[in-house]
């Protein structure tokens, strides 16, 4: 007899397991340290910083002036990088 009522409690006590729903699946999110940077942009060959010593005004002056091009777009990309990590 002790028996049958312990094997009444066991089965009632297992069934009532499967009557409840499974927990649902939660999304968490943690921050994790990751470096905002992927690529940096390299860096342009001046024509100014090829010259030697000795180059005329004039040579340096054309040389600014087709540097200035590529130190305004190297600028951009940098900025683009930074603006990024914010």
């Amino acid at each position: 007899m002790k028996t049958a009522k312990f094997l009444c409690f066991a089965i009632c006590a297992m069934s009532g397991g499967c009557a409840t729903k499974p927990l649902a699946t939660q999304e968490v999110k943690v921050p994790v340290h990751a470096p905002c940077v992927g690529a940096v942009p390299a860096a342009p060959a001046y024509e100014f910083d090829k010259l030697t010593p000795s180059a005329s005004d004039g040579e340096k002056v054309l040389a600014l002036a087709r540097d200035w091009p590529r130190g305004r777009k190297y600028e951009g990309e940098l900025e683009a990088v930074v603006a990024g990590c914010r």
